[in-house]
């Protein structure tokens, strides 16, 4: 792949690039947690992208993908930077934070291309902040810290794109270990790799289907949580975040909040709870209980958190019915995009015939289904 990338580049740019590659990822449990200063488990899957850079003695940053449509052309020192709304404001929010941070770099050309599925919830978007971040950092003749790179990425899609997303995705793709999850604690961001079982494939199973109230519905529900800090902090003045409020601070104050404030802080709660226990089951090579942590974990997302849908609710009922799978559960914000499964390996093609046939049947949408494991994390292409 990378060969054939990089004599599109030379065709296109009439140099030879500079090649990075970032992985997308799936997060196997703790979801809602990130922007709640929790704990979660993502891996980096087997999907990838490329970026490609090489100096072009202009004055303009000249971004180009070989799947999409849009192109931009930018000056390195515009004052007043505009968002465009498509994925170029990706490229550009990390060259904008770098910049602020005090690297120095010539005009370039940088091509992108990838095998991520777009809009799946697999952080297509956060490997192109990583991929363009290490090519920037290489023209500029720079260094940061991994994790460095992973909360500047953060704050280009915060502030640049203006999603406000946690640290998850980024770090996940920075940091990846082939055949390993990693546990992470979103506040301090320290983690541990947590060995997944060879006997496993990652299976994502894309329900082909993206609600558009999901965009709004993620400030919701990080607005309800914020509400749900400050009811907490009335007891206990020192809570920042709902990773502080704990099950027995829920038993003892919850009934004082509004219902729904209720739900949402039962799920952060509990979530936080089942990741760690779920990391706990992976060391011991645990998988059954690992699957019904996962199982929890789609009902707390669905009832409490209110962010599943018919047709993931669908994914994880006809994988429960499956002897191959050991857990399934949706995987992303929610509203569409994917479910994550826990599948025999030797049984892989059996249990994608019965998804597929049975998604069919309930639904009449075909659903993609991607067979993977856990990879290592960004870094260059020789």
């Amino acid at each position: 792949m990378s060969g054939d990338f990089k004599a599109e580049f030379a065709a296109r740019f009439r140099r030879p690039p500079r090649v990075f590659q970032a992985p997308g990822r799936v997060n196997l449990i703790g979801e809602h947690t990130d922007y709640n200063d929790g704990y979660v488990m993502p891996a980096a899957i087997g999907f990838h992208t490329l970026v490609g850079c090489a100096p072009n003695n202009g004055e303009n940053f000249v971004v180009r993908s070989l799947q999409q449509a849009d192109s931009a052309a930018f000056p390195i020192g515009d004052p007043h930077p505009q968002p465009r709304h498509d994925w170029t404001d990706y490229v550009r929010g990390v060259q904008i934070q770098l910049q602020a941070s005090g690297f120095r770099f010539a005009a370039a050309n940088l091509l992108v291309s990838g095998n991520i599925p777009m809009g799946a919830g697999l952080s297509s978007s956060a490997a192109i902040e990583v991929g363009v971040a290490l090519a920037l950092l290489d023209l500029a003749g720079g260094a940061m810290g991994r994790t460095a790179i992973a909360t500047l990425c953060q704050r280009a899609e915060n502030e640049f794109v203006g999603a406000r997303c946690g640290i998850m995705d980024q770090f996940s793709s920075i940091y990846g270990r082939t055949g390993h999850a990693l546990l992470v604690d979103c506040r301090s961001l320290e983690f541990r790799y947590v060995a997944l079982p060879d006997r496993v494939s990652l299976v994502i199973c894309n329900s082909m289907v993206k609600h558009s109230h999901k965009a709004g519905e993620y400030n919701v529900r990080r607005a309800e949580c914020e509400r749900s800090v400050g009811y907490f902090q009335a007891w206990h003045p020192a809570i920042s975040a709902l990773r502080d409020v704990t099950e027995e601070d829920l038993r003892r104050h919850g009934d004082g909040l509004p219902a729904v404030l209720l739900r949402r802080s039962r799920h952060v709660i509990s979530e936080n709870a089942r990741v760690l226990r779920a990391a706990d089951a992976l060391d011991r090579g645990d998988l059954e209980s690992m699957g019904k942590l996962m199982h929890e974990s789609h009902i707390s997302l669905r009832d409490d958190y209110e962010v599943s849908c018919p047709e993931l609710d669908a994914l994880v009922e006809l994988a429960a019915k499956s002897p191959a799978s050991y857990g399934a559960r949706m995987t992303g914000g929610g509203f569409g995009g994917c479910t994550i499964n826990l599948v025999e390996r030797e049984a892989v093609d059996e249990f994608k015939s019965v998804v597929a046939k049975g998604y069919k049947n309930l639904m009449s949408i075909e659903p993609e289904i991607y067979v993977t494991t856990a990879v290592d994390g960004a870094g260059s292409v020789e």
